[in-house]
């Protein structure tokens, strides 16, 4: 007999401990959190490689309901990270909501229960279990499906292949000709640790990135004393983090010019720590920043420098048993290739199933209709459907820790709603939705997000998946959750349950 629960929770990262955390806060126990790997932690889980860390300042990387003044550095590596995580789920009761080694492979939506169905596989056993629950929950993020190209003769190769999000511990790297595909964040993480060990280092580039001086150091213990027993002190850093970085988007987004500042200063920083003209002008961005993400980084560009590391741009044309060989002809010998290719973002939905009204699944729905959502939370066709970090809520510039706190925000209020109303049944209304897509095209035209540059940020169709703007105002437009902007159905107050032609349109005043 399957499990019946108010809301099945998908991924036990940051967004789904949040809302775990929101939904017992609100009353609200009725729940499970279906994690596929053995811990939490989501993509601090996964990404231990060598020198992985955050590139947003750890005491703004963490939720407001639970500031940690006692961070060791400025930017938290992925150990402190995880602890944090970890310290959170056990500290806010998610213990016995967790269940590991779930993957859930599928959910389909009743119409006549008002409930979905939540397939999952069991990692341990193999075996089938199902939960039926009012509402379904993806934390799941888009940082868990690793992105391998594939490159012709892959197979042929006679050393070690791995992803930096598989990073393979075992392997020591000591003393290895070493070719790392890909310069992304990951990658400028890892290459300055492990150029000093390895006797040749060949790190493929297609595009350069825009990379600004990264303000990390050491926290001492006398000023984590004063962060965490002064009145406000903490505070007052969070604060002024978020302003500092929230100011990133008026370049981005508004004041074109205030970009063109920031582009000739971290022109500046490329110049002083790459000396050879030539392996700066491999360097060198030819997009607007922003465009793609921003990396931070002090010791990426001086690893470039060092006699046993070469930056290789021309295409690459096979893999071969013996190494890379490029377009222009020259094999770069390798017995260790790492990829560092970052997530299918875009994809990240692809390894379930999810079905909603009419049969039709929503990563279908995506392909053929454009990534359609409502504030990157609801999508009409799936009812009682809630995305945490969904498509056009990632950021350029700031904390996503802020936007997942105001998605589960208005995901709480959501339940509320659907409680206090009796409602069985919300769903967003297609012409709300379509205005919203509407007015993010508008705001995004003539932002550095689509001056013509190819990113992660983008959907297929060339929809850009930001958001595009402050994050405050984001904030301001979830803090309630408008029962105006939905379809809804009161519950069944017999055995028989209300036809489809009983969904009305009511508004709801914010409160």
């Amino acid at each position: 007999m399957a499990q019946q629960l108010e809301a099945v929770i998908v991924g036990a990262g940051f967004s789904g401990l949040c809302a775990g955390i929101q939904l017992r806060k609100a009353g609200i126990s009725d729940f499970v959190i279906l994690e596929k790997a053995g811990g939490v932690g989501g993509t601090w889980r996964d990404n231990t490689y060598p020198g992985a860390a955050c590139d947003i300042p750890s005491h703004l990387y963490s939720y407001s309901f639970e500031p940690n003044p006692t961070w060791s550095r400025a930017y938290g590596g992925q150990p402190e990270i995880l602890a944090y995580l970890e310290r959170c789920a056990t500290k806010y009761g998610l213990r016995p909501h967790l269940k590991f080694g779930s993957q859930v492979t599928g959910a389909t939506w009743d119409d006549a229960s008002g409930t979905w169905t939540v397939h999952v596989r069991r990692e341990d056993s193999l075996r089938a279990e199902t939960y039926v629950a009012r509402t379904l929950v993806l934390g799941n993020g888009a940082l868990h499906l690793p992105a391998i190209p594939e490159l012709p003769g892959a197979e042929t190769f006679a050393g070690t292949v791995f992803h930096s999000a598989r990073w393979r511990h075992d392997h020591d790297l000591t003393g290895k000709k070493v070719a790392v595909i890909g310069t992304g964040a990951s990658a400028i993480q890892f290459v300055p640790q492990i150029a000093p060990k390895v006797e040749q280092l060949h790190v493929f580039q297609r595009t350069p990135a825009w990379i600004v001086p990264k303000a990390d150091r050491p926290i001492g213990e006398r000023e984590r004393w004063l962060l965490e027993h002064v009145p406000g002190a903490h505070w007052l850093r969070r604060t002024g983090l978020y302003w500092l970085f929230e100011s990133r988007v008026l370049g981005f987004a508004f004041a074109p010019k205030v970009n063109q500042l920031l582009e000739s200063l971290v022109l500046k920083h490329l110049a002083r720590q790459i000396p050879d003209p030539e392996l700066r002008a491999k360097l060198t961005p030819s997009y607007r920043m922003g465009c793609k993400r921003v990396l931070t980084s002090n010791d990426y560009y001086p690893a470039l420098n060092r006699d046993n590391v070469d930056l290789v741009t021309d295409a690459i044309a096979r893999v071969e048993p013996e190494g890379v060989r490029t377009a222009d002809g020259v094999l770069h010998e390798a017995d260790t290739i790492i990829y560092g290719t970052g997530f299918k973002v875009v994809d990240y939905i692809t390894s379930m199933r999810i079905v909603g009204s009419g049969g039709r699944e929503l990563s279908d729905v995506w392909a053929t209709e454009g990534v359609r959502n409502y504030l990157g939370i609801t999508v009409s066709g799936f009812p009682n459907l809630f995305l945490l970090m969904g498509p056009n809520t990632g950021l350029g510039h700031n904390s996503m820790i802020f936007m997942i706190e105001a998605q589960v925000t208005y995901l709480v209020d959501a339940l509320r709603a659907m409680q206090r109303e009796d409602l069985d049944r919300i769903e967003v209304r297609p012409e709300v939705e379509q205005a919203f897509r509407a007015e993010l095209k508008t705001k995004l035209a003539g932002t550095v997000w689509t001056s013509g540059c190819n990113s992660w940020y983008m959907a297929p169709d060339g929809d850009v998946l930001l958001w595009p703007g402050f994050t405050f105002d984001y904030w301001r437009r979830t803090r309630r959750a408008r029962l105006g902007d939905y379809r809804i159905r009161a519950r069944a107050r017999t055995h028989t349950r209300l036809p489809l032609d009983h969904l009305t349109d009511r508004t709801a005043a914010a409160i």
